[in-house]
């Protein structure tokens, strides 16, 4: 009998259709597919702006479905360009929807940051994510800087030192989840 595989929710903090950031998630549910079911969260851009003082009980559907999706996956994959040395809004935003909740508590979670550079993105991700009590650890955390140099014309990724991380970052995450 065939070991279920674990489902990852996927959020990407791009919205761009051809996101480096896409490509880079599509590389990997190729390279997990014995072992990781991964999806993409679709719909951040439904998201409202984030409000503290709405209450859990006024919160919308979106909001409700968004947090829904994250509890409810064994595992969470973060995968965010950096916009103007920090995270993009809509991630953010997403993020502070969870903060009254305590669904990334011991979440097993990869967070990679693909960008041009990258770091600032990077180090604000992992400070948000460890607050919020994810589960991870250092080759779960991967910084892709210069992206697009690594990357064809069609989205596949050429650089066989980033195709290493990757397959690592895949291993890394099935003991974690185990």
């Amino acid at each position: 009998m065939e070991a279920l595989k674990k489902k990852i929710i996927v959020i990407c903090g791009s919205t761009s259709e051809n996101s480096a950031n896409l490509y880079i998630i599509n590389a990997l549910a190729k390279l997990a597919q014995h072992s990781l079911q991964l999806s993409v969260y679709p719909n951040l851009t439904l998201l409202p702006y984030f409000n503290r003082d709405v209450k859990d009980t006024m919160i919308s559907k979106d909001v409700t479905d968004f947090r829904n999706a994250v509890a409810e996956a064994d595992g969470v994959l973060i995968c965010t360009p950096e916009y103007v040395f920090s995270l993009p809004g809509i991630l953010k935003n997403a993020i502070e929807w969870t903060v009254s909740t305590t669904i990334f508590l011991d979440k097993p979670t990869a967070l990679i940051t693909a960008a041009s550079s990258g770091e600032k993105a990077h180090e604000s991700l992992i400070l948000i994510m460890k607050t919020l009590g994810i589960k991870t650890g250092n080759d779960l955390c991967l910084l892709i800087s210069g992206v697009n140099s690594k990357l064809s014309a069609k989205g596949e990724i050429t650089d066989p030192e980033l195709l290493a991380k990757l397959n690592l970052l895949i291993v890394c995450f099935n003991k974690l989840l185990n």
